[in-house]
């Protein structure tokens, strides 16, 4: 598994790949940073950070996909998906040494926004509570979408419709409390549920606020240990057909 995993870094960092992708994410929290900064009336810096981190999972419709996209689509794409799979490696420590790789590039990307709650605590105040909230919040929502993601690419192999595709799952994710609350929906309370149940944006947004509940956790681990266990059926399933 560790082969898997120190091979698909260097996939990352022996490119402009990640920094590139880290530059992207960053230029987003500066440019919300600065917004924030814009709106405050009082000399003294005051950040709990929620709405900053509340507006980036919108931004990462985009930047997930991203990170995920190549993840199978190019092993398909470029043949060495055969060699992949007749390794002594079992598939289940490449799907894992994969997305472990994918999870160190988010790990990566977002290590750089610390220096802004750092910043803040140097002029003003952070309310550290809910910053720690905030951040293992968008772990988990980024996590979650990365194995979501790396199941999309392992369907097809061309990355792009691999990021297309993973960037409609995300929006169905982020937007489906808003559909569940359409009039036309609320006259089935039993659709209705079964849809908000499914929907990711609510449970991070207690996240955003310092709020650390264990059901929203469980929600989290539970869709990332579904999509991987389902990656695991589709690359096992294409092994065994290749004989």
């Amino acid at each position: 598994m560790f082969s898997i995993y120190k091979k698909e870094l260097q996939s990352f960092f022996y490119t402009p790949f990640a920094y590139a992708v880290s530059a992207l994410f960053m230029f987003l929290f500066t440019f919300m940073f600065n917004n924030a900064l814009g709106n405050l009336e009082k000399a003294t810096f005051q950040f709990t950070f929620p709405e900053i981190f509340y507006n980036l999972i919108f931004y990462f419709i985009f930047l997930i996909p991203i990170i995920t996209m190549r993840t199978f689509a190019d092993e398909r794409k470029f043949g060495t998906e055969v060699l992949l799979m007749t390794s002594p490696v079992n598939v289940f420590q490449i799907i894992i040494g994969k997305y472990l790789a994918n999870i160190t590039v988010f790990l990566f990307m977002i290590a750089g926004s610390l220096f802004f709650p750092i910043f803040t605590a140097m002029h003003g105040t952070v309310v550290i509570s809910q910053l720690i909230c905030a951040y293992v919040g968008f772990f988990f929502w980024g996590a979650m979408f990365i194995a979501i993601g790396q199941l999309v690419s392992a369907f097809t192999e061309n990355s792009i419709i691999a990021a297309i595709v993973g960037e409609i799952i995300m929006f169905v994710f982020i937007f489906i409390d808003d559909f569940s609350q359409t009039q036309f929906i609320a006259q089935y309370p039993t659709l209705q549920g079964v849809l908000y149940a499914f929907a990711a944006q609510p449970r991070f947004a207690y996240f955003s606020q310092g709020f650390m509940r264990l059901s929203d956790i469980v929600f989290f681990i539970s869709a990332i240990i579904v999509a991987i266990a389902w990656n695991y059926i589709v690359i096992e399933k294409r092994r065994w057909n290749r004989g």
